[in-house]
């Protein structure tokens, strides 16, 4: 059956979808058109600064007020560094440092690079207390497992981001820090009473909304005694109550993805899950990364069907369409300047090679650095992520005995929201060696032959999870002078005998640089 054109059009005007590739399809143009809220970009569709610039001005050719949104929060997850690390260190490095100040100046930063690229709506900053120290998809995301320290986070990533002229959008609500499973894969459960959470998780949200954040991002968590079975996107009582009512916004409640099991699994479907969220509250829903013409027809579908059958009231439709053009206008940026601010290695391979350094060329090579121009690292930009970067990284023991070492870099995961982005020391070593193993307790030998009389410096993100990992540290510091730089969620845990142990809260290519630096092994 045909969707009335005018239920069709509020429908869109609530919804973010996605596309593939460098050059936004024709269908993307076209729903624009009809009133797409706007687009959302994933790593797929970033490959350089101009691209990027000349991909936001196609779609604001479309449409002036479109809502062109990205994952920018520095550190473990970026977009637009997603080929080489971020320039910037994320919030945990960041919440370590223990500078608001310096939190607004790197977001302030972010913003900028951003507002050059033409995107004007970040889905950041995470401001989740990371109170599980296990969970798998929050970690060094977040500034904290101290609610007043990232709610005073909050405020300064909120002002720093937004004084670009980019919204903001702080997330998750109504707190995923005390999760140990990830929404993507699941519906996590924060089994917590009302008066735990207000103490706990809340802080934050009340400090970003009394900063003025234009737009809060809800969880797919359940908190059986606020959401009941469901998540708190599709609660009421989570959007319009708690955030809406008691903490006192007016801006935009975004969804977070639809696609993801926590959403989706829970409704039964995305077009299910768009209505349930509406009707509980929410104001502009993301899709997802995964998104054609077809599956965006249908969400709209779906919600048009539901203002005739009771499932969602067509006034609530429409206070989100406005709130969502409203935001749209917020948000409008100048003409982007698409100046590259985009920094990448301090080295090209070129230089490497010349240099002998086959290896290394090859890290750099696989860090996207082939597009870099000499001294991009110098640029002011990436100086303050290295810095911030410094004053966020803890650094135990000595490099005394760590000259010219072997850099093992053990494998790892990473989450559906990082992705796969490249980290370790590898583009920033002036003379060592760096090798990848997966780490386990028959590779000790290996490593060791490898070595030769040089010390080891092990690489690794949550070395602590992993009883191998953790076993080969140790033997390998039995035999020879050891150093660890651990680049995830840090933990109590210290093996015995290592001369140093560096904590850098991220993953970063800022994180990296000023771990290399502390070690003495920077170029």
């Amino acid at each position: 059956m045909a969707i009335d054109p005018g239920l069709r059009r509020l429908a869109l005007r609530t919804l973010l979808a996605a596309f593939p590739g460098a050059e936004a399809p024709q269908w993307a143009g076209d729903l624009l058109l009809d009133g797409l809220a706007g687009h959302t970009l994933f790593g797929g569709n970033v490959v350089e600064p101009g691209q990027v610039t000349r991909l936001t001005a196609q779609l604001r050719g479309a449409r002036a007020d479109v809502l062109i949104a990205i994952d920018e929060e520095g550190g473990d997850v970026t977009r637009l560094g997603h080929r080489t690390g971020s320039a910037y260190p994320g919030n945990a490095a960041l919440g370590a440092a223990g500078d608001p100040d310096l939190t607004r100046r790197v977001y302030a930063a972010i913003g900028a690079d951003l507002a050059a690229a033409g995107i004007n709506l970040d889905l950041a900053p995470t401001v989740d207390v990371n109170t599980a120290s296990e969970n798998p998809i929050i970690g060094t995301r977040s500034f904290g497992a101290d609610p007043s320290l990232v709610a005073r986070h909050t405020a300064a990533a909120v002002t720093g981001l937004q004084s670009s002229g980019v919204a903001a959008c702080a997330k998750h609500f109504p707190g995923h820090g005390a999760t140990v499973s990830d929404s993507h894969l699941e519906l996590p459960t924060v089994d917590v009473p009302l008066s735990l959470l207000r103490e706990r998780d809340l802080p934050p949200f009340a400090a970003a909304v009394q900063a003025g954040v234009r737009a809060v991002m809800s969880a797919h968590i359940r908190v059986p005694e606020l959401t009941g079975d469901g998540p708190a996107t599709f609660s009421r009582a989570a959007l319009a109550g708690l955030l809406r009512d008691e903490l006192g916004f007016r801006g935009v409640i975004v969804t977070d993805a639809l696609e993801m099991r926590g959403a989706a699994g829970a409704a039964g479907s995305i077009p299910r899950a768009a209505v349930a969220a509406l009707a509980a509250g929410a104001d502009l829903l993301c899709i997802g990364a995964v998104v054609d013409l077809e599956l965006v027809e249908a969400v709209a579908a779906e919600i048009a069907a539901a203002t005739g059958d009771g499932r969602l009231p067509l006034a609530r439709l429409e206070d989100a369409a406005a709130r969502t053009a409203a935001l749209a206008v917020a948000s409008t940026l100048p003409a982007p300047t698409g100046e590259d601010r985009t920094p990448v290695d301090i080295r090209t391979a070129k230089d490497v090679l010349a240099a002998g350094d086959a290896l290394a060329a090859g890290a750099i090579l696989a860090a996207g650095a082939v597009l870099a121009a000499e001294g991009r690292m110098n640029r002011p930009d990436f100086e303050l992520g290295v810095e911030a970067a410094r004053q966020g990284m803890r650094f135990e023991g000595s490099d005394d005995e760590l000259r010219d070492p072997l850099v093992v870099r053990f494998v790892a995961g990473y989450s559906i929201a990082e992705g796969k982005v490249p980290w370790g020391l590898a583009p920033h070593l002036a003379t060592a060696e760096e090798i990848e193993v997966v780490a386990t307790e028959t590779t000790a030998e290996s490593i060791t032959e490898r070595a030769g009389d040089r010390p080891i410096v092990v690489v690794g993100r949550r070395i602590h999870s992993s009883p191998a990992a953790r076993t080969l540290v140790e033997k390998l510091a039995a035999d020879r002078p050891v150093g660890v730089v651990e680049m995830g969620w840090p933990s109590p845990w210290r093996p015995s005998g290592v001369q140093a142990f560096v904590i850098t809260h991220g993953a970063s290519l800022a994180n990296s640089r000023a771990a290399a630096e502390a070690l003495g092994l920077a170029g």
